[in-house]
C-alpha cells in the first residue's frame, strides 16, 4: 500500500518564489478586479476573487481525495486537516488558478461567448494548470503520491483535466448568478458556489479515479481506466457547461423551426 512522502524535503527556495509570486498575481488579479467591478458597477469580480481564497481553506478535502501531499519540513502552514499541513500559497494558488481565468470567462460570457470561445479558455485553464502544478511538483514542495495514471512531468493529466472542467462550470455557474440577480446580494452565494462547483467537478466527474487511488489493493490497471473515464466526465461536463452559455442558448432558439400554424415573420 502506498504511503504519503511524510519525511519528503521541501525545497525552500521553491516555496518561496512560489508563495511571493502567486501572492503577487494574487494582488494584481485584485486590482484587475476592482478596476472592472468599477467600470461595470459591480463587486461581482471581487466576490469571486474573495470565494477563491476563502475555498482554498477546504484544500484538505482534495488532497485526500486526490492523494496529494505537500512536503512538511520547513513549510510555511496555515493549519492541519486530516494529518495533511496546509501551505501559505494553496489560498492564492486558489486565486490564481481558479477565480482568475474564471474571472475573465464571466466577463466574456457576458458579452455574448460562444461555446467554441469557452473550449478555448478552457484549453489555456489547461495549460496553466500544468504550468503551475509541474512548477510546483519538480520544483519540490508536493506530489500526487497515489498510483495515477497518465502523468506528465510527474503531473497526472487527470487532474488538470477536472480542474478544467470545475473552472468552466464555475465560470458558467457564476455568470448565470450574476445575469439573474437582480441586486448584489445574491452575488454573496459566490462564495458557496465556488465550493460546491470545486467538488462538483473534482470529486464529481473524478470519483472512479479518486476510487481507483484509494481500493486497499490500488492498481495501475485500474487507475488508468478509471482516470480516463474520470477525463472522459470531465470533457462531458465541459461540454454540457457550453450548452447553457446565454450566447448558445439564443442561438438554439433561432434555429428552432417556426411552427407551421404560426404566421412567418419577415
Amino acid at each position: 500500500m502506498l504511503t504519503a512522502p511524510i519525511d519528503h524535503p521541501l525545497n525552500l527556495a521553491t516555496q518561496s518564489v512560489l508563495t511571493y509570486g502567486s501572492y503577487l498575481v494574487t494582488a494584481v488579479l485584485l486590482v484587475i478586479a476592482i478596476v472592472m467591478g468599477i467600470r461595470q458597477k459591480t463587486p461581482f469580480y471581487v466576490l469571486l476573487i474573495v470565494a477563491a481564497f476563502v475555498g482554498a481553506f477546504a484544500e484538505a478535502l482534495y488532497d485526500v481525495g486526490m492523494t496529494l501531499w505537500f512536503y512538511t519540513p520547513g513549510l510555511w502552514t496555515t493549519f492541519t486537516a486530516y494529518g495533511i499541513p496546509q501551505p501559505v500559497w494553496a489560498h492564492s494558488g486558489y486565486v490564481v488558478l481558479y477565480a482568475g481565468p474564471a474571472m475573465f470567462i464571466c466577463d466574456r460570457i457576458a458579452k455574448g461567448l460562444t461555446a467554441t470561445g469557452l473550449y478555448q479558455w478552457a484549453a489555456i485553464e489547461l495549460a496553466c494548470s500544468c504550468v503551475f502544478e509541474m512548477i510546483g511538483i519538480n520544483g519540490g514542495l508536493y506530489e500526487y503520491w497515489g498510483p495515477h495514471a497518465f502523468r506528465i512531468l510527474n503531473y497526472p493529466l487527470a487532474i488538470g483535466m477536472l480542474e478544467t472542467a470545475q473552472v468552466v462550470c464555475l465560470a458558467v455557474a457564476a455568470a448565470e448568478l450574476r445575469r439573474r440577480s437582480t441586486s448584489h446580494w445574491p452575488l454573496l452565494g459566490l462564495i458557496v458556489m465556488f465550493p460546491c462547483t470545486f467538488y462538483l467537478g473534482n470529486f464529481g466527474a473524478g470519483a472512479p479515479m479518486i476510487i481507483a487511488l484509494h481500493l486497499e489493493n490500488p492498481s495501475m490497471l485500474m487507475s488508468t481506466i478509471c482516470s480516463a473515464i474520470s477525463i472522459g466526465f470531465a470533457l462531458v461536463l465541459i461540454f454540457g457547461a457550453s450548452k447553457l452559455l446565454p450566447a448558445e442558448q439564443a442561438a438554439a432558439v433561432a434555429r428552432r423551426p417556426v411552427p407551421s400554424h404560426l404566421p412567418q415573420t419577415a
